[in-house]
């Protein structure tokens, strides 16, 4: 593997890519954040504060409040406030708001994704192509549904295409997002709460807020009313201040299946509507008739895109038996291509593993697999000096006892399992508590249809992985969570219908 961070020997590569970093003049981060709470930026009532570092360096960015529950008690109460004229407004009046915020996303595209990538650690390019584009189409896609919610087939179905129902907005959407995807799970929740009329409080994770104080500063370029969005950095009990108000009507959660576990135990008898998207382990199933280099960069693209840390990551790879060898090798040739190194070197494959705590859970996991028996393989790599890094990780010999493969590790690491049969293949993919993805790669149609009918994940790609498209519903069953995010089915969960 080449580092972009480091000189290699010409052994290593037929050839050296010269560095292309991404100039970080184009974004201009301050050195402190307020709250933001009903339009304005302030400090927390307690006047805590916490650093948000960059994980590839270590870099200090910023100092960033940090919420407790006075403030989460002050931006509901803002939100609450705003919502009798949000609510009030014809949706055509929102989806103005909505196309505005988006094109202004699309304007500062460029700044927003060197953000990311310093805050996150992910490579440019992954937040520049993938991140970014999804995040403004998001909000494009959910301001065309804004003043049509009536004719989006919840309730009873009449001839003429109209539901028979007259969705309402819930109220105040109290919202939870990780740190993996900081933008685009912000806009997963706030494009389909604003569009169906609801105002929102959005807790960040507490290692990637600047985004989503950079979004604050988007709502009022946009003219977005005060207090129909608030924005609240801070830890877990931050979150769990949110989650448990009495005046929030809905709880919108990514993250752990731990938590969402307590999130569900919280809200339990209380008339608030929920939907978690948790944990997983995707099984990535490769046939023998596969197209084997076609195969090879889907299951690159499953595991190692955003150093593993997706929910819904390739991580078990299922091999037929007769192709294992082949597969392998091929796999092999290619992750030592990848580059690793400065995230924002536009020519940087594998960025950094998101913090300290994340890199410590993905090397006390892998020491357990190989504890238990499995091999493992990484090729050459000279990782950074400072920076929290992992290079990418394969295990064969893996069964389906092994921690590594039930487990969710979050990070570069893929478990590789063999099956005879396709009914052998569908029982080893459901063996897992999760169910939020899995792939299927085939050169046969019927194929396709038959497995993915009998497998049990909220998505399943079909010769390809990890596509996303604001069209297409996303969620889980199982401990992956329940509810779905994005396409029609988004809206319900944010509407009395």
């Amino acid at each position: 593997m080449a580092s972009t961070s480091a000189s290699t020997s010409a052994s290593a590569s037929a050839f050296e890519y010269a560095p292309a970093p991404e100039s970080r003049s184009v974004v201009d981060i301050a050195p402190s954040y307020g709250l933001f709470i009903d339009g304005e930026f302030t400090e927390a009532a307690d006047g805590k504060v916490f650093k948000t570092v960059s994980p590839s360096t270590e870099e200090v960015l910023s100092e960033i409040a940090q919420a407790g529950e006075a403030d989460v008690d002050r931006a509901v109460r803002a939100a609450r406030k705003a919502f009798e004229k949000w609510s009030a407004l014809p949706g055509s009046e929102r989806a103005k708001y909505l196309f505005r915020i988006a094109r202004i996303i699309q304007e500062r595209s460029r700044e927003l994704a060197v953000l990311e990538t310093l805050d996150n650690g992910k490579p440019i390019k992954e937040t520049r192509d993938a991140d970014l584009p999804l995040v403004a189409a998001h909000f494009f896609y959910y301001a065309g549904w804004a003043d049509k919610l009536e004719y989006a087939g919840f309730g009873r179905r009449t001839t003429n295409g109209h539901s028979g129902a007259n969705p309402q907005p819930l109220g105040v959407a109290g919202q939870v997002i990780p740190w993996n995807f900081p933008l685009l799970m912000l806009a997963w929740k706030i494009a389909p709460a604003l569009a169906t009329g609801n105002t929102v409080v959005l807790k960040p994770a507490e290692t990637t807020p600047l985004s989503a104080l950079f979004f604050a500063d988007i709502c009022r370029q946009a003219g977005l009313p005060k207090g129909v969005v608030n924005i609240l950095p801070g830890y877990g009990d931050s979150g769990a201040a949110l989650v448990a108000h009495p005046d929030v009507n809905k709880v919108a959660f990514t993250g752990s299946t731990a938590v969402g576990k307590a999130i569900a135990r919280q809200v339990a008898g209380t008339t608030k509507k929920v939907t978690l998207e948790l944990g997983g382990k995707g099984a990535n199933i490769v046939f023998d008739d596969a197209p084997i280099d076609q195969a090879v960069e889907g299951i690159v693209t499953g595991i190692f895109f955003n150093q593993g840390q997706v929910c819904c990551a390739g991580s078990r790879l299922l091999v037929q038996e007769s192709i294992q060898d082949e597969l392998m090798d091929s796999l092999k040739r290619r992750l030592s291509t990848l580059r690793l190194g400065d995230p924002l070197d536009k020519n940087t494959d594998i960025g950094a593993i998101n913090s300290a705590e994340q890199l410590a859970r993905i090397t006390t996991l892998v020491e357990q697999g190989e504890a238990e028996g499995a091999e493992r393989w990484s090729p050459s790599c000279e990782l950074p000096s400072s920076g929290y890094w992992f290079a990418p990780t394969l295990f064969t010999n893996v069964t389906q006892a092994h921690t590594i493969a039930r487990d969710e590790i979050f990070g570069p690491v893929l478990s590789v399992l063999t099956f005879r049969t396709p009914d052998e293949a569908v029982a080893k993919a459901n063996n897992t508590q999760y169910g939020l993805s899995a792939g299927i790669w085939t050169e046969k149609g019927s194929r396709i249809l038959a497995v993915a009918s009998k497998l049990r994940a909220g998505v399943i790609w079909s010769n390809t992985f990890n596509k996303f498209d604001p069209t297409s519903p996303f969620g889980g069953y199982k401990e992956s969570g329940y509810g779905r995010e994005g396409g029609r089915h988004g809206l319900e969960a944010y509407l009395d219908v």
